[in-house]
């Protein structure tokens, strides 16, 4: 079936079914593992830093590695998924997966561990870098949209069954079966992505590779500066890597001010529409990022509630974002669709700012319950239509950059939520509203994006 998959590129509509729903499950099922790995790996810290003999602080490098791993490579993999084809890129990122998810259920100390996490990161960068590009040749245009939706519930409910899927694991046996369900799950979706995913045509003819190691090398110290001022740790390595960075950058925007095809695409960024689209996904997720990492800790010192309370307490935010996200997917042609994104991210600042002002006063977890649901119905209100900008306004034969801009400014905004979460917290407290006042505020600056498009 595989062999009659080239996509004519003036004419892309999809695949038919049932071939399309083959292939989109594939998709899911690749999209649901990445998704849950960071997850499952959190939950797991304190078991493999018993289990290892390590401390505290140097465990959380088996999530920092697999960060720097994704946000490395990227925009390279995108690139090169224009080049080699983006079915390609997507199989061998899952391959990579899968096999380092092995390394990791058998690594023996904690470097083994941080390295296989490392590598596993680039395979799912691989994966995520052209994820949105197959979605654009695998839905037809008119369905576009709405399976954006579609993503966003699988993401949603994921990332929501995350705490209970560690949980029910860790309560079988060891840590090390966290990364082992991994290798069925990638076997399955490998299975169905030979079968099934389309085979558009290749779009570009080079492949730049000075230009993927400058941005592998500007993004790693950017994220490594901004992990450590995170963690307030203040030393000679942030001027470092913020002279390395600032180097690598440099010399890579003067590499890429005049390339038709440059591996971080300006030519996407100059049109208004994707210009506006990413500041407000940057914004709007930082704003979910910024109060996702700090509402824990207002929730248990603030209110003395226990770690089952509060998971349940924060629950309703991603049933949000996954209740909703269809319904937004199917209005996203709408003339007042720019509104409706809006409207979504001011009901975000909106209960925000009332978690911070009047539910702590309260003392009732189930209001603030309802404060994370309404912030999740936002938030899906806004993310599907923002994401159909991204992927849709792009040219066709950019359909991979696009892809790779699209988790690029979800990942730049997620970093950067965490940063201003840790730093409000140092400055704050643990039980000021501050942060939540924050993320209001970020999530308001998304509106105005989200707005102007």
């Amino acid at each position: 079936m595989s062999q009659n998959a080239t996509v004519d590129l003036s004419r892309p509509d999809g695949l038919a079914a049932p071939r399309r729903h083959w292939a989109l499950i594939g998709l899911w099922i690749g999209m649901s593992m990445s998704v849950l790995d960071s997850s499952l790996a959190s939950i797991a810290l304190p078991s493999i830093a018993a289990d290892l003999k390590a401390s505290p602080a140097s465990v959380t490098w088996i999530v920092t590695a697999y960060q720097i791993g994704v946000i490395m490579t990227l925009l390279p993999f995108s690139a090169l998924g224009e080049r080699l084809g983006y079915e390609r890129v997507y199989i061998g990122g899952l391959v990579l997966f899968a096999l380092m998810s092995l390394g990791c259920a058998l690594a023996a100390n904690l470097g083994a561990l941080a390295a296989f996490r490392f590598l596993q990161g680039v395979g799912a960068a691989a994966m995520m870098g052209v994820n949105g590009a197959l979605m654009r040749f695998t839905y037809p245009k008119a369905l576009l949209a709405q399976g954006l939706g579609y993503n966003a519930v699988i993401i949603g409910g994921t990332a929501a069954a995350g705490p209970a899927v560690a949980a029910l694991l860790l309560s079988l046996g060891s840590w090390r079966w966290l990364f082992l369900v991994n290798v069925p799950a990638g076997l399955a979706s490998l299975a169905l992505a030979l079968a099934f995913l389309p085979r558009p045509a290749r779009t570009a003819q080079t492949f730049d590779w000075l230009g993927a190691i400058l941005n592998a090398t500007m993004f790693g110290a950017l994220f490594l500066l901004l992990a450590d001022l995170a963690q307030g740790l203040l030393s000679a390595r942030l001027l470092l890597m913020a002279l390395v960075g600032g180097m690598a950058g440099t010399w890579l925007l003067r590499r890429v001010w005049t390339s038709s095809r440059p591996i971080i695409p300006l030519d996407l960024v100059r049109l208004a529409a994707l210009r506006s689209a990413y500041a407000a996904s940057l914004c709007a997720f930082a704003a979910q990022m910024c109060l996702l990492v700090t509402i824990p800790f207002l929730l248990r010192y603030r209110l003395g509630l226990d770690v089952v309370t509060i998971g349940l307490v924060i629950l309703p935010m991603p049933l949000g974002v996954a209740l909703v996200s269809p319904l937004a997917g199917r209005l996203v042609h709408k003339q007042w669709a720019g509104a409706m994104c809006a409207f979504g991210l001011c009901l975000f600042a909106g209960c925000s700012t009332l978690m911070a002002s009047m539910l702590f006063s309260l003392s009732t977890e189930g209001a603030i319950a309802v404060g994370m649901g309404l912030c999740g119905i936002g938030f899906g209100l806004f993310q599907t239509p923002n994401n159909h900008v991204m992927i849709q306004t792009a040219p066709i034969d950019r359909a991979g950059a696009a892809a790779g801009m699209l988790s690029l400014s979800r990942l730049l905004g997620q970093a950067a939520g965490v940063l201003f979460g840790a730093l409000s917290l140092r400055v704050a407290g643990t039980e000021s509203g501050t942060p939540l006042y924050l993320a209001a505020i970020l999530a308001l600056c998304a509106a105005v994006c989200a707005r102007s498009r």
